[in-house]
């Protein structure tokens, strides 16, 4: 079977809001290379090992790909779509660059399974690594696994924004915290959470290709009975009839999506958290950091920590006792 395959080269600032595009477009797959020239240093502080060579995209630039079947796909249509979204994308304050849009044709064995060679076990923070399932690793003692087949849904650990959270969190849990994790992904953050000494994690995304990517890196880990995973818009399902594994307020919340919806629901965020709760939240570009600083601040969470990684910040926050 062949596949079209559209490339988008653009900036790293563009990269979440495309990659949702290329899913909301129905890809059947997405990727994402990140520039690793110039004056970007590789962080080898936890003794991560690099086998591949540095690519040769320009700093503060990106090449996202998205895999779109030949029998049910109109190729051209499609990159008249995304251009238009591309373009719209200056009117929130994001800034895709003189950007380029390719078309090719793919077999399927070129793009299903040859990204990962590229996806090796690393080390994020002091006692997590992330393993993925296809590849043999020995930890040293103290040092936990996450085991994970990411599949289409977002979340490798590759990224400096789910990086960034994972030690927010390692940093945070003390143990047996109630966590609810928002925009969960590939389940990554909530796994994390709970090798990390959290009693209960609530795993929400609104995507169903992530709650099904989510609901399977849970099992591979064993945890299906400590997290659960949700179909929701945000914090929406706190306010349904369901049964939750958690009770609310919670200890601790964590969101990595786009900085324009963390200032979206960040009275929700506050409400959902116990007096003393704590707030992690990341997907934010450099450009944002003082549009969300603002934004908790004005809701009443006190900033007591942010942590950045290249471009991007996370922030934690407090709730006041």
């Amino acid at each position: 079977m062949k596949w079209h395959e559209i490339t988008i080269s653009t900036t790293e600032e563009a990269i979440e809001m495309i990659s949702n595009f290329l899913h909301e477009m129905d890809a059947d797959g997405v990727s994402i290379e990140e520039s690793g020239t110039l004056n970007k240093e590789r962080d080898t502080s936890l003794g991560q090992w690099y086998e591949h060579p540095l690519n040769d995209i320009p700093e503060g630039h990106a090449v996202i790909k998205g895999y779109f079947s030949e029998l049910d796909s109109d190729v051209d249509a499609l990159m008249t779509m995304l251009t238009a979204r591309i373009d719209e994308l200056r009117e929130f304050d994001i800034e895709p660059g003189e950007y380029t849009i390719t078309k090719a044709m793919v077999d399927e064995e070129d793009w299903a399974n040859a990204w990962k060679q590229y996806f090796k076990p690393i080390r994020v923070s002091e006692r997590l690594t992330i393993k993925p399932t296809w590849e043999e690793y020995t930890p040293s003692p103290g040092e936990r696994i996450i085991e994970l087949d990411p599949g289409m849904a977002f979340g490798t650990g590759t990224h400096p924004t789910t990086a960034l959270c994972l030690r927010a969190l390692e940093s945070v849990i003390k143990g047996d915290e109630e966590i609810i994790d928002v925009g969960t992904g590939s389940g990554i953050l909530a796994i994390g959470a709970m090798l990390l000494g959290a009693r209960r994690v609530l795993a929400l995304d609104l995507d169903p290709i992530s709650v099904t990517s989510a609901t399977e890196n849970i099992r591979l880990n064993n945890l299906q009975g400590d997290i659960q995973v949700y179909l929701s818009d945000l914090l929406g399902v706190l306010n349904s009839e369901q049964k939750l594994n958690v009770t609310v307020p919670v200890d601790v919340v964590v969101a990595n999506i786009l900085a324009e919806i963390i200032l979206l629901f960040i009275d929700d965020v506050y409400a959902a958290l116990k007096p003393g709760g704590t707030y992690i939240a990341s997907g934010i570009w450099k450009n944002k950091e003082d549009a969300v600083e603002q934004g908790l601040e004005a809701a009443g969470f006190t900033i007591i920590d942010r942590q950045y990684d290249q471009d991007w910040i996370a922030f934690v926050a407090k709730k006041p006792e």
